[in-house]
């Protein structure tokens, strides 16, 4: 895997990202996602696709739901819950089932309850967006 000298810069990376969001430190975030993401950071890849308006495709490495799915296949479990959670805000209920299951294989009780329910209406405001808004039930 990576050795101890790209773990330290990758490190030293991730704490002045977090730097610059939590604490409001001098510097843009953006460059330092690219930067982790080009070098193969599962996390940064799939933070990186989250600042993406547009979803791209799955074929395009460098788009919304291309980086989300290369960020899966590298095996870093919350990546299929975004490809998941994207797949629901297009309307594709397929992928969206497709993709709850293969986020279910690290057995997030999260996930699990998703996929067994199967819930094809949600609360959060963008399932409003595409008609597919429910109340918040009591134990959520």
């Amino acid at each position: 895997m990576a050795s101890g000298h790209n773990q330290s810069k990758r490190d030293v990376l991730w704490k002045r990202y977090w730097a610059i969001t939590l604490d409001h430190s001098c510097g843009l975030c953006e460059p330092i996602m690219w930067h982790l993401a080009l070098r193969r950071d599962y996390g940064a890849m799939v933070t990186l696709a989250n600042t993406f308006d547009a979803p791209g495709r799955m074929s395009d490495p460098f788009s919304k739901i291309g980086l989300c799915y290369r960020a899966d296949r590298g095996g870093y479990e919350y990546a299929a819950q975004h490809l998941a959670m994207e797949a629901f805000n297009n309307r594709d209920l397929k992928g969206y089932r497709y993709w709850l299951r293969r986020a279910s294989r690290f057995g997030d009780p999260e996930v699990m309850r998703q996929l067994k329910r199967f819930e094809t209406r949600l609360p959060h405001g963008v399932a409003g967006d595409i008609g597919r808004r429910r109340p918040y039930r009591s134990d959520e």
